[in-house]
């Protein structure tokens, strides 16, 4: 897989010092690259308790990307997922540790645990107090003595940071530590496995299925389960955590992987509003990615449960953008539309006839879907298909409220549904097209002529013309025809979507957008499903 990086040996100090050359000034680093790689903050003056942490590299944000105000004062860099060394650590130890003392901040890897605790003892000799804890959040094995440090460390980071500002004993702090890492509780799902930089990638996680508590340097999950979506996703997730969960209120964080999309993390979000443990969840923090694993398509879920003193200091101010704040999860809050854009709805009424038909037509876009996306995909973003089908199925949905006796109204209504329901410039394009049609009914029109007059306003105001590769070619000569019958209409439908595959310059749609050679031999999506719907209609 290609990536961003220069050479695989400088991609961590290359990465310290992008981080560093953003920060504003606010962040330095050690001298010593490349084995001593330590960044810390600027404007240090060791007169309160330090806090160090860090490990392998591929967690960023973590380690680096919470020192500051608040947070921690240095993080010890290691090479990708490989702790750093014992000269390293205390080489940071020593850089910001004063008379108040040091706290070390680990997460339960062996490596870690071993080079950070010889460091503390080496700092120790020197004179410093350093205590140190080791976070052990994850349950997805619960067999095990002590369970791995994983996202929960988070909780451990920013508490830590509040107290430490507010000037509390290295003692205090460490109290309170030990308290969050023994409540805290952490499961992650995965859709694939990460990509190591110069490594091969591990292909282990079959098509439409998800592995449920893997570790973040890519380890094996406990388990691989089925895949069908974010409810099913999430709902596995909460289930395990659920079993180890008391009857309290509890701070969710909800963490990015690496690789999943805002728009997925939003959707996990939602389904975690809706989960088992949502009446126990009060306060949320992100979705974001905070202790990635490079790029893993994936999210971990953090609980703690935390008490009124420690809630202030999740809540308590920091400079650093990678802290995404915390907010309480609340109910979705619905503001009703402004006076005159709130849908009337026509009065609904009963028609066998008309049901079955509409019905027909639905069915006919809902069963292509595959099909036209695999059109679309040629020479668009290869989602035609579903938002046909989409709206197919909201159509369907409605049947009971639409006024199927009445023709007039049923192609406003038709329109004023596709507008909800239809996404991108089809559906306006569609709507606009019905709604014409009702108001062409509604002065004597003929159907026919009711709906070559819905297609000119369409035209009219998408700018498309019969030649510009768009469903316009199949729609336009499919109308002309179609007062000799539906099938004379469906043939023309399709001669003209036909004519379409050998058009190599789109003038109307994202296909505009395509070069010549992607164009040719494909027809358009929306003129096959146009030809499509006619010759079922014929039948």
């Amino acid at each position: 897989m290609t990536q961003f990086v220069n050479k695989k040996e400088d991609i961590v100090t290359d990465a310290i010092d992008g981080l560093i050359a953003s920060s504003g000034g606010k962040l330095a680093r050690l001298d010593g690259y490349p084995h001593i790689r330590v960044v810390l903050r600027n404007d240090w003056d060791k007169s309160k308790v330090a806090l160090v942490s860090g490990g392998g590299s591929g967690h960023e944000p973590a380690h680096a990307g919470f020192v500051g105000q608040g947070m921690l004062t240095a993080a010890v860099c290691g090479d990708v997922f490989a702790s750093p060394s014992v000269d390293a650590v205390l080489a940071g130890i020593l850089a910001v540790t004063g008379q108040a003392g040091c706290l070390l901040i680990v997460k339960n890897y062996t490596g870690d645990r071993l080079n950070f605790g010889l460091a503390a003892e080496r700092a120790r000799a020197f004179g410093l107090d350093v205590n140190m804890v080791v976070v052990d959040d994850d349950i997805a094995l619960p067999e095990l003595p002590r369970a791995r440090g994983v996202a929960g460390t988070l909780f451990v980071h920013k508490i830590a940071g509040a107290l430490a500002d507010q000037g509390a004993s290295l003692q205090e702090i460490t109290k309170v530590v030990a308290h969050i890492i023994s409540s805290t509780l952490t499961i992650g799902m995965s859709l694939d496995t990460c990509t190591v930089p110069g490594s091969p990638k591990e292909d282990r996680i079959p098509k439409g299925k998800a592995e449920l508590g893997l570790g973040i340097h890519g380890e094996a999950g406990v388990e691989q389960i089925n895949f069908s979506g974010a409810k099913a996703a999430m709902e596995a997730v909460t289930k395990k955590l659920s079993a180890a969960m008391q009857d309290q209120p509890y701070v969710a964080l909800l963490n990015n992987l690496g690789a999943t999309s805002v728009l997925e993390m939003s959707i996990l979000a939602k389904e975690l509003a809706n989960s088992s443990i949502a009446q126990n969840l009060k306060w949320v923090i992100g979705p974001a990615a905070m202790m990635t694993s490079l790029d893993m398509h994936g999210f971990s879920l953090s609980v703690f449960p935390a008490n009124a003193s420690e809630l202030d200091l999740l809540k308590a101010q920091t400079s650093l953008s990678s802290w995404p704040g915390i907010n309480q999860l609340s109910l979705i809050k619905i503001i009703n539309l402004p006076d005159g854009l709130k849908p009337i709805k026509p009065l609904s009424s009963k028609h066998k006839e008309t049901c079955a038909f509409v019905t027909k037509c639905c069915e006919v876009l809902i069963q292509s879907e595959a099909d036209l996306n695999a059109l679309d995909a040629k020479s668009g973003d290869g989602d035609t298909g579903s938002t046909l089908a989409g709206a197919a199925r909201a159509l369907i949905a409605s049947m009971d409220s639409l006024p199927l006796a009445d023709h007039t109204q049923l192609y406003r209504a038709i329109g004023q549904e596709l507008s909800q329901t239809m996404g991108g410039s089809s559906g306006v394009l569609l709507a606009i097209f019905f709604a014409a049609a009702g108001d062409a009914a509604s002065s004597g029109l003929s159907m026919t002529e009711s709906l070559k007059a819905g297609l000119a306003r369409m035209q009219e105001i998408g700018g498309a013309k019969l030649g510009d590769r768009t469903m316009i070619d199949a729609l336009l000569p499919a109308l002309n025809e179609l007062d000799h019958g539906v099938e004379a209409a469906a043939k023309a439908a399709r001669t003209g979507a036909k004519l379409t595959a050998k058009m190599l310059k789109a003038n109307a749609g994202r296909a505009s957008y395509i070069n010549a050679q992607q164009l040719d031999g494909h027809i358009d999506p929306g003129a096959e499903a146009v030809a499509r719907l006619f010759e079922h209609l014929g039948k």
